[in-house]
């Protein structure tokens, strides 16, 4: 394929920079010249699941991938909180508060509908013209100002202390480490995400994704 979209499921630990790479190699090679090709949308490294590439003459359609709603299956810790918002970040422990099921629920509740957000620090949003995880590696001090995002639904698919298992229907733009974060300071015990991952995108489904080893990439 040279032109259109194809559906990956990412895997962690990789960046969606780096799955665009290795799509491109693929296809050029395939193709016997140089494919363009972009992503709708990154990833975190961690976070596995549904990406949508563009390919070829489809690239200058990527905008309006990246503006769809997406839903999230989700592993929270209750208890700890991390620089990042998740596993590769500095954890700091919070308190061994265990918040009732009951508490849990009408907390999560409070995040339906539209609400104000922060995206994280560590994460691909320019600032100044640059990314603001660059600056933050950098010890500089990033200001990033929130944005209004819509939660459609959000479901609590298991709860057993520490760990909150959620799925979330969300709004281009919502950052699911952002919403952890402040599910956890809501209810006292500070939080980051452990577990993330990308089940679909608009009418997209990770089902219907391809691997990277089914193109044949094992690095």
């Amino acid at each position: 394929m040279t032109d259109g979209i194809i559906l990956i499921d990412k895997p962690a630990s990789m960046t969606s920079f780096g799955v665009v790479a290795r799509i491109r190699r693929v296809l050029s090679q395939q193709a016997g010249k140089k494919v363009k090709v972009g992503h709708t949308g990154t990833l975190d490294p961690f976070a596995t699941g549904l990406l949508i590439l563009c390919a070829g003459k489809e690239t200058k359609n990527a905008m309006k991938y990246i503006k769809l709603d997406k839903v999230y299956e989700a592993t929270i810790r209750l208890g700890q909180t991390s620089s990042t918002g998740d596993p590769e970040g500095e954890i700091t422990e919070v308190n061994g508060t265990q918040p009732s099921r009951e508490e849990v629920e009408k907390t999560v509740a409070k995040f339906v509908g539209d609400i104000k957000q922060t995206p994280p620090i560590f994460s691909a949003i320019k600032i100044g013209g640059r990314r603001a995880y660059h600056l933050a590696r950098e010890g500089k001090d990033v200001e990033i100002p929130e944005r209004t995002v819509t939660i459609h639904s959000l479901e609590i698919v298991d709860y057993d202390y520490p760990e909150l298992k959620i799925r979330t229907h969300v709004s281009s733009g919502t950052y699911i480490r952002s919403l952890a974060s402040d599910i956890g300071q809501t209810l006292g015990t500070g939080a980051y995400c452990t577990q993330l991952r990308r089940t679909k995108i608009a009418e997209w489904d990770v089902a219907d994704a391809r691997t990277l080893a089914w193109f044949g990439i094992t690095d």
